[in-house]
């Protein structure tokens, strides 16, 4: 029940974050894909910061894994492409999807149910795909932290990576005010 708890509260403060920031918003979402509104993307790379600081603080301390699945470049092409096709015909992406839901907008709530219709046919599917998209390029797993050692190494590179960017967008991305 307690890890019920924290998800429940993790998610309500989740949500909370990106109604304050805007992602539940079509608009604001779109101006961020014309790279007018830097908020967004900014807080979606802090996001990954802080998460793998956490992820790693986790490992650390013995309480935490994390798994990653193998990697098929066909199969996460095909999803890019799908996932990137409805994120910009609905503004929406899964997790801003639910909390706009929640606000009530009626877009999202259709944007919902045809993420769940898509859910449910790939579902149906799946096994047929999975020899189709997955196993031909499947690479197996990929982490930064294999990759570089210590695994500390790869948390610095990636903090000053994405560091950059969150710097880089609020210069390169300048707010259009004139814009509604």
């Amino acid at each position: 029940m307690d890890k019920v708890l924290l998800g429940l509260l993790s998610g309500i403060a989740f949500g909370f974050i990106i109604q304050r920031i805007g992602a539940t918003n079509a608009d604001k979402m779109a101006k961020a894909h014309l790279m007018i509104e830097p908020q967004i993307p900014q807080f979606m790379l802090l996001t990954v910061i802080l998460s793998a600081i956490g992820v790693f603080g986790l490992k650390l301390a013995g309480v935490g894994r994390f798994l990653p699945l193998p990697t098929s470049i066909l199969a996460t092409g095909v999803a890019a492409v799908i996932f990137g096709i409805g994120w910009g015909l609905t503004g929406y992406c899964p997790g801003t999807c639910w909390a706009a839901a929640g606000e009530g907008r009626g877009d999202a709530i259709a944007t919902l149910v045809g993420g769940l219709a898509g859910t449910a046919v790939f579902a149906h599917f799946h096994e047929t795909l999975v020899p189709l998209l997955y196993a031909p390029t499947n690479i197996g797993q990929i982490t930064l932290d294999a990759w570089l050692k210590p695994p500390v190494f790869a948390l610095i590179l990636l903090a000053i990576v994405f560091s950059g960017g969150i710097m880089a967008i609020g210069k390169i991305w300048k707010k259009d005010e004139s814009l509604p």
